[in-house]
């Protein structure tokens, strides 16, 4: 049986991977459109940047955030210029970090949905005087479903899945930044080993959706092509 610290751990990491995916599918559809789009040469050098916390290690990722987070940093200065303050070992640190970390995650499929469109339908668009707004909306958008669908899955897994950035930046605090992986990590180091399997198998059932969830998108992909 879950007690209630084990679901006040859950419900933070479900909070945070739900704010988190949204953030990323509001901010990232603009870059993902952006990227499939332009011609720009500054679209290798983003994209590369974009995709970094793929093969970056976590702690390295996390470290630098934390020191754009500490109270001596320009970002903490300029923040607190304005009435804000530090963010470190908050939620909304975390929500940050989790947003930098799963970026590629949520970007990569939606770019990946607007390249495979093509240049035809926004043509048959502009000829009916669609505006290029309306035609994002209207054509794009929906054309890509099955890119944001995937982009959505992937950047909530991930947020649930992640450890060294939220530990770099948000340490093992109850209610505020003990989300999921870390509680594991401690109910490990303190021997609690019952609570650690029902966690772990828990994440492992969690997992294992995900995968049948993007093997379900794929297949359904292939039909619409």
């Amino acid at each position: 049986m879950l007690d209630p610290a084990m679901g006040e751990i859950i419900w933070l990491t479900v909070r945070l991977a739900t704010i988190t995916t949204v953030v990323l599918l509001v901010l990232g559809t603009p870059l993902a459109w952006w990227l499939a789009r332009t011609r720009s040469w500054w679209r290798e050098p983003v994209a590369a940047v974009v995709t970094l916390p793929i093969v970056l290690p976590p702690t390295v990722l996390g470290f630098y955030l934390l020191v754009a987070m500490s109270p001596a940093s320009p970002v903490t200065r300029m923040l607190e210029a304005f009435g804000g303050r530090s963010i470190a070992f908050t939620f909304e640190g975390l929500v940050v970090g989790s947003v930098f970390y799963s970026l590629p995650f949520v970007v990569n499929p939606i770019r990946n949905a607007f390249e495979a469109i093509g240049e035809r339908p926004l043509e048959v668009a502009a000829t009916l005087r669609a505006s290029r707004l309306d035609a994002f909306f209207t054509v794009a958008v929906p054309l890509a479903r099955a890119g944001f669908l995937t982009g959505a899955v992937l950047g909530f897994a991930h947020t649930v899945g992640e450890f060294g950035v939220v530990l770099m930046i948000g340490g093992s605090i109850p209610g505020e930044t003990k989300v999921l992986s870390i509680a594991i990590f401690d109910y490990v180091e303190s021997l609690q080993w019952d609570k650690a399997h029902l966690l772990s198998a828990g994440m492992l059932v969690f997992s294992f959706l995900v995968i049948v969830v993007m093997m379900l998108i794929e297949k359904r992909l292939g039909r619409v092509r």
